[in-house]
């Protein structure tokens, strides 16, 4: 089984990850101020150099202003499409 980290879903995630922060208007720097970590923590995260756990998801949700719910759907419509595409 290939790792996840891998796979175009997980390259899908960073791209939801990172479209939900520039939709809450936030800069990497904006948002590692709200999740009290460094820029550079967020900039690997949306890179992929660093997985978030589920709890860091959650709080990084929060941080946007959205629900880990809300994120999800997101990234399930990016999967759906690109399974139609």
């Amino acid at each position: 089984m290939e790792k996840s980290i891998y796979t175009r879903e997980y390259t899908l995630l960073l791209e939801v990850l990172r479209s939900a922060r520039e939709n809450a208007g936030l800069t990497q720097v904006e948002l590692a101020s709200k999740l009290d970590v460094t820029q550079t923590f967020v900039s690997k995260c949306e890179r992929g150099e660093r997985r978030l756990d589920i709890i860091e998801l959650r709080n990084w949700c929060g941080a946007l202003g959205i629900t880990l719910d809300e994120l999800i759907r997101s990234l399930e419509s990016a999967i759906s499409g690109i399974a139609k595409g």
